[in-house]
């Protein structure tokens, strides 16, 4: 199936752009990263900046960012004059990587668990932490549509053949994935936040598909396993992203 998204125009917003977050906004995956951040003009931020050149664009998104990051590193860049804020967090909150890594290096029950312990730490706190968050951002840019952006989910699943985890592992990170993300949007939506959903856009293309746009376990760069490729910034974050900016 085919979607077909449309993007706002140029001056569709008044004011700067600050892109805020963690990997998945700062560029990790999608080549040419830089700097302490790894940071890369090929993100989904630096794609939209180019395209539709607001009057000022602030990339301050950091791999490995979590919520206390962005409080602490990231929120001073806004003010009132910002228009537009982008931004994806969370995921290093309930321990993506240390979960990925317990699951490629450990049994399919050590997988399993690790998940559980994270969801349960999500349900617990994560609201709570994004509250926090999504607050200092609209009391640091007042005037600014804040668009918050999901996860993809990693794998796709009943394939037939497919090197790596076991399809339960895989189940059980898709589910955990999907537990973030619902918890974002929900907690997004209470804030009169836009919800960008990339989840649908990614189907098709995720691992374990013949097209993916993730990268799988990389030992020479682990780093970039598990996040999109350059692909996945511009074919994936990007049309997602411009069809709800107003």
């Amino acid at each position: 199936m085919t979607v077909l998204l449309t993007a706002a125009p140029a001056d569709a917003i008044t004011g700067g752009y600050v892109a805020l977050g963690d990997s998945y906004s700062s560029g990790v995956g999608s080549g040419s990263e830089g700097g302490s951040c790894l940071q890369s003009s090929t993100a989904y931020p630096g794609l939209w900046n180019a395209a539709h050149h607001p009057s000022s664009y602030r990339m301050v998104a950091c791999s490995g960012a979590k919520t206390t990051d962005v409080n602490a590193n990231q929120l001073s860049v806004l003010s009132s004059s910002t228009g537009l804020v982008s931004i994806t967090i969370g995921g290093n909150d309930v321990g993506f990587s240390d979960i990925m890594t317990t699951c490629v290096l450990y049994s399919e029950a050590d997988c399993i668990a690790a998940v559980n312990r994270a969801e349960a730490y999500a349900n617990a706190n994560l609201a709570n932490l994004l509250n926090v968050t999504y607050n200092g951002i609209r009391s640091h840019a007042p005037n600014a549509q804040v668009v918050v952006l999901s996860y993809p989910v990693f794998y796709q699943l009943g394939v037939w053949y497919c090197v790596g985890l076991s399809e339960n592992s895989r189940k059980k990170i898709d589910e955990g994935i999907n537990l973030v993300d619902n918890i974002t949007k929900n907690t997004a939506v209470a804030h009169s936040f836009t919800f960008a959903d990339v989840r649908s856009v990614f189907v098709g293309h995720q691992l374990c598909s013949g097209d993916k746009w993730l990268h799988s376990l990389n030992y020479s760069d682990l780093t970039e396993s598990y996040h999109p490729t350059a692909t996945g910034q511009s074919n994936g974050y990007l049309p997602v992203f411009s069809a709800v900016v107003r």
